[in-house]
């Protein structure tokens, strides 16, 4: 670039609003009206974040335009930020719609409040995310809501048992792709035709395969749903969740209620989110390849008395999870035979990181009877029984020879 080039001044936005009568106005009036004028060709590789609450309209007749109108209006309506990672999110699902919200709980709640009431019945799988358990024993029952659950675990048929469940007055079937926290896998495509044969509302939590490994839509889901927090982000640095629906409408009525719950994105958290999406493909890969390494080193292993990861043929429910996924993402259960051995283990690890949550680039193990899904979480009495020596593995992209080497060390302390 030569050195007499002619870079070009930031110019004031508000001395073109405004025209002669800027130079009227008093400085500390000068200071607020004034802002940098965007330049034509600055067109940024990263879509930015924008902070403002509120937006500029230059005319009332702007605010009913499609393309800027209402989503534009107030943070809490829409945000450029947030509406890019919708975009992106709604085009791997393959949906009409996507929504982002302030958790992967409050995108949960919000799909139960829109589209059940009082009176209404819900079909829901067992076991599930506890967050998901508590919401609708403490509050979907306590408005009205009936609710069925049915174990994945001991129903031989769960499509079948979906069925026989149906009453006149079911509105919706949930349940997970993968079981929060022992990996069982429902029969998603029996289940699926089941609720298209009797014209039901069905939503899937498909956070522990992710988006990229299976998008429930294009097998015939109305609703998807995800914990952004989890492999979306990848990164354990965000707290977010996003709902894609298959139907307009339902995308239309999901809008509407957010704008009076309150529960859009932060334009910050979604910016996470479009660092994280960019990687997701390269991190979902390493980490099934990962996953399955480890869950046959651990199935192998004679201190290990159960292995329950969807990628394995021994897996109870494995021909399920073929159908629907050719990666099996990487969330592994493991028994070590009591909450002793489970806690003794945990706490012999020096690699693998002990914590709750899960989809990071790191490694990460809980024991769940103890944390994700102990009393203090998962207050049901009736609820199902977690196992007192499994243990909830979120494998990452180390390398896999570390992890295993890991596991070796706390598993020979046995």
């Amino acid at each position: 670039m030569s050195k007499d080039f002619d870079w070009p001044v930031g110019y004031n936005d508000a001395k073109e609003r405004l025209g002669e009568r800027f130079s009227q106005l008093h400085l500390d009036t000068k200071i607020l009206a004034s802002h940098a004028k965007p330049l034509p060709n600055a067109d940024p590789v990263v879509v930015p974040i924008y902070h403002s609450s509120t937006y500029r309209f230059k005319t009332i007749a702007q605010f009913d335009e499609p393309n800027h109108g209402s989503n534009f209006v107030y943070r809490r309506c829409g945000n450029p930020t947030t509406e890019n990672v919708e975009v992106v999110i709604n085009e791997i699902e393959g949906g009409a719609g996507s929504l982002l919200y302030n958790s992967g709980l409050a995108a949960i709640n919000a799909v139960f409040w829109e589209f059940l009431g009082a009176g209404t019945h819900l079909i829901c799988m067992s076991p599930i995310y506890s967050g998901t358990s508590s919401f609708i024993n403490e509050t979907l029952k306590r408005f009205g809501v009936k609710v069925t659950f049915l174990d994945v675990e001991k129903e031989k048929n769960f499509a079948e048992a979906v069925e026989k469940s149906i009453r006149p007055n079911t509105k919706m079937i949930y349940f997970e792709t993968i079981a929060n926290p022992t990996m069982a896998v429902p029969d998603v495509l029996g289940t699926l035709k089941v609720a298209e044969k009797h014209k039901i509302l069905t939503c899937i939590d498909a956070t522990f395969s992710s988006p990229y490994l299976i998008q429930p839509l294009s097998l015939g889901a109305d609703i998807s749903l995800h914990s952004c927090s989890k492999y979306i982000g990848g990164h354990t640095d965000v707290i977010a969740g996003v709902v894609t629906v298959a139907n307009y409408d339902n995308w239309k009525r999901l809008k509407l209620q957010q704008l009076t719950t309150g529960s859009s994105l932060s334009p910050y958290d979604a910016a996470l989110l479009t660092r994280g999406l960019k990687t997701l493909a390269l991190r979902m890969k390493q980490i099934s390849e990962n996953a399955l390494e480890i869950a046959k080193f651990l199935e192998s292993h004679l201190k290990v008395t159960r292995v329950y990861y969807p990628g394995l043929e021994s897996h109870p429910q494995h021909k399920y999870a073929k159908e629907v996924m050719n990666k099996f993402s990487g969330m592994i259960a493991f028994d070590v035979g009591s909450a002793e051995n489970a806690i003794k283990l945990v706490e012999s690890l020096k690699l693998i990181v002990h914590a709750v949550s899960l989809g990071g680039t790191e490694s990460l193990i809980e024991h769940p009877l103890s944390m994700s899904h102990g009393k203090q979480l998962l207050r049901d009495e009736n609820g199902p029984s977690v196992a007192p020596g499994l243990l909830r593995f979120s494998v990452g992209i180390e390398n896999v020879e570390d992890i295993i080497g890991d596991l070796k060390q706390a598993l020979a302390q046995l």
